[in-house]
């Protein structure tokens, strides 16, 4: 996976996972992405799930008029969001925080990835944040 950024388009999986969202009409993807991480079986989270999960995610909060930083990497994304005027449902912003619980968690390969890096604690800060824009309501 290639990583330019603790953010959550700062690699390669997650800006090219917003190609799928763009051919979309609906929140199938984004559900999709989500299941993937919370169906992961005992070998734990794999790093592109995650990553595809957390751009995910940024589609429910920003839905929810909670936009995080906009960049040309999320440009795909942000321009979906503006043209969709869709609710996500309540199960589906539980199941993003509990995606992002599982991203978060000792088994996940992104997060072992990132325990590597000098730049972990920012980027579990960002991850944080992200679960915060998410409201259950």
């Amino acid at each position: 996976m290639g990583t330019w950024s603790v953010d959550s388009f700062g690699n390669d999986d997650a800006c090219d996972w917003t190609y799928e969202l763009a051919k979309a009409n609906d929140l199938t993807p984004v559900e999709e992405a989500i299941d993937a991480v919370l169906n992961s079986g005992e070998d734990g989270v794999e790093a592109y799930e995650a990553t595809e999960a957390i751009a995910a995610i940024e589609v429910i909060a920003r839905l929810q008029g909670n936009w995080g930083d906009r960049s040309a990497y999320s440009e795909r994304l942000d321009d979906w969001v503006e043209k969709n005027n869709l609710q996500p449902s309540v199960a589906l912003k539980q199941k993003a925080n509990l995606a992002i619980e599982r991203i978060l968690a000792e088994d996940s390969e992104l997060n072992e990835l990132w325990q590597e890096s000098e730049e972990y604690e920012a980027w579990r800060a960002s991850v944080t944040e992200l679960m915060g824009r998410v409201n259950l309501s």
